[in-house]
């Protein structure tokens, strides 16, 4: 077969081109350090890196969550043994009063008054702020939930957190059940299902017509009590745990009055609504401990992706520097033996 100098131009032009555009690629991954850096370098590869990204993308925002909800309920934890603390001082002014036989009418009017100033720290506690958002007016966050005469306005929702996939969790307390007691029993137990929504169909379900959560209560009820039966509505307030700000308010009017009766019966009232703060406090504890779980969860998923990602995409650094010294080679080899090649030209045919 005759080669022709047109076929030997156009092996020495594709030879080059394709040793040219080899050291190209191989420059590109030294200088990114990455093996996948468009789809068609390796698409099954390039199509796992996005997928994962997502994931990763998803995986930070739950946990930008997770640490918001983390502080919100540390902060409502603090606001609560604080609450505790108060109310275990109220407990042991009345004391006191109550059991010391040198109280008298004077010693008990200025407990009163140190009684009234713990009204005034539990009416601060209930209205205390997260950043903008009053932390126990259930979904009203806006406005302050209590009046100084303890009148709730707000309401008994709880704000959930998306903290992973299909799963939320609440981070607030209403201030009904820590301050009115409402939902509560007298010893303190609440009576309330208090099953966190773990997916989204959960959550529809929880976010159900105040009668069929007026339903599920009295089916709770009838749970812990087998000799629950109908009840009017009247009859059923037993099963309603203690307001904080009237029993503050009924101790200061017996101090107030030198009633040592009423006084000694306001004790039991106090150890209830301590019994009520503590399990307030035990359901933060509670999900706290479940943040910490899923945000563990997610710190070792974030890694794992990064680890997934890294390998896909990332190039071997000794390789390609040896690969392009083999092409680099591969290239001047071409370079020199092309020379020889086409060497003779028109030129040399004339004259």
């Amino acid at each position: 077969m005759r080669i022709a100098d047109k076929m030997n131009f156009e092996q020495v032009k594709n030879n080059l081109s394709k040793n040219r555009s080899e050291m190209a690629h191989l420059q590109n991954q030294a200088a990114t350090q990455k093996r996948v850096t468009k789809p068609s370098d390796d698409p099954i590869a390039a199509t796992r890196v996005l997928g994962s990204r997502v994931e990763l993308s998803g995986t930070k925002q739950y946990l930008k969550n997770l640490d918001f909800a983390r502080n919100f309920l540390e902060y409502t934890d603090q606001s609560l043994n604080e609450l505790t603390e108060h109310l275990v001082l109220a407990k042991e002014l009345a004391l006191s009063q109550a059991n010391d036989a040198s109280a008298n009418r004077l010693s008990r009017g200025v407990v009163a008054t140190e009684m009234e100033q713990i009204y005034n720290q539990i009416v601060q506690i209930s209205n205390r702020q997260y950043g903008d958002r009053y932390v126990f007016g259930g979904f009203k966050t806006t406005k302050a939930p209590f009046s100084f005469g303890g009148n709730y306005k707000g309401d008994s929702g709880e704000i959930m957190v998306h903290i992973d996939k299909g799963s939320f969790l609440a981070v607030n307390i209403p201030g009904s059940k820590v301050f009115l007691g409402r939902g509560l029993s007298k010893d303190g137990v609440d009576q309330l299902n208090e099953t966190q929504a773990r997916t989204i169909e959960e959550l529809q379900e929880r976010s159900r017509s105040d009668s069929e959560g007026e339903a599920q209560l009295e089916r709770s009820i009838k749970l812990r009590n087998p000799a629950f039966s109908e009840q009017s509505a009247s009859s059923r307030q037993k099963y309603s745990g203690v307001n904080l700000f009237d029993t503050i308010e009924h101790l200061i009017t017996a101090l107030r009055e030198n009633d040592k009766q009423s006084i000694q019966g306001s004790l039991e009232e106090i150890d209830s609504a301590i019994s009520q703060v503590v399990v307030a406090r035990s359901q933060v504890g509670s999900r706290v401990i479940t943040l910490n779980s899923t945000m563990e969860t997610l710190q070792k998923s974030k890694i794992d992706s990064r680890n997934f990602i890294s390998q896909m995409e990332d190039a071997d650094f000794f390789n390609i520097v040896s690969d392009i010294n083999k092409v680099e080679s591969t290239l001047n080899a071409t370079l020199s033996t092309s020379g020889r090649l086409v060497e003779k030209s028109l030129m040399d045919f004339l004259g």
